[in-house]
This record gives C-alpha cells, structure tokens and sequence, in this order.
C-alpha cells in the first residue's frame, strides 16, 4: 500500500514538474515573422539586467556638475565639516557647524543639478538642531555660493 501511495505521489510530482517546464510555442506555433519584434521588451534580446548597472561603459559619462558652484559651495560653507560628498551626483552633505560669529550651529544639502552657473543648477537644503532654517536664509546662502562662483569665474578670465 505504501508504495503503491509513493509510485503515484511520484509520478504526479514528475508529471507536474515537466508540465511547468513546457514550451508554451509548441501548441500554437506562431507563423508571423516579425514575430520578435512584437515581443514585450521583457522577453527581446536586448533587455536590461541587474549586471547594466555595472557595465563600465556606462560610467564614462563626464560629470555634469559646474565646477564653480561646486568649489564656493565648499568654500561658502567651509565652517561646517564634510560629511558626504559625491562629484558623480552633485551632492555635498555638511554636518554641523556654527559660522563665524554665529551661534546657532547648522547643517546643510547642497545639490548641484546642472553644469550651468545659473541659480537652476543649484539646489541647498539646510537645518539646525531643533528645525529647518528659513527660505530667507537657505535664499541668502544660494545668493552667497552663486555669487562666489561668478568670482571665481571671472577670476579665471572667463565671463
């Protein structure tokens, strides 16, 4: 009896194995020729995988960051301590730090978006320990790292 029991239990697991295995184009064969161009991106060849994301060529983008922006954002901000800084995405975070002759200590998020020296290529996000600053302030700071870089452009000779 039991194995009687264990031939038939084996013999649905094998024919439901190979059930699930089957190819699903062999019912109904599919005559049209642009066949593989009607298939979902999904299932073409030429679909993306986890492994792009490490494909090198992929990574020899130059940096779209204004390096203007970039340089007075460090130094506007050069009395609070570093604590991330990423040039391929634009993104300085800075701890906190209390500016000269101030006594509140502050933190902020600088976020360079485009290569232009322009107010839309930057972005500053700033906080104190009990709450984020003003837009007045966070204005003032943008106001302060966009005009530093247009003096370290001209400085460099260009206009």
């Amino acid at each position: 009896m039991n194995n009687l029991k264990l031939t038939i239990l084996s013999t649905l697991t094998i024919f439901f194995v190979f059930s699930c295995t089957s190819d699903s184009n062999v019912v109904g064969v599919n005559t049209d020729k642009n066949y593989l161009t009607a298939l979902p991106s999904a299932e073409s060849d030429e679909r993306e995988t986890i492994w792009d994301a490490f494909n090198r060529e992929a990574t020899r983008e130059p940096v779209k960051v204004n390096r203007y922006i970039w340089q007075a954002a460090l130094d506007v901000l050069d009395f609070m301590p570093i604590q991330t800084i990423d040039p391929f995405s634009g993104v300085i975070v800075k701890g906190f730090g209390v500016p000269p002759g101030g006594k509140t200590q502050y933190r902020a998020t600088i976020y360079v978006v485009d290569p232009a020296l322009e107010a839309r290529s930057l972005r500053v996000s700033m906080q104190t320990k009990s709450g984020p600053v003003s837009t007045a302030t966070m204005n003032e700071i943008e106001n302060a790292i966009l005009s530093r870089a247009r003096q370290m452009r001209k400085a460099d000779g260009l206009s």
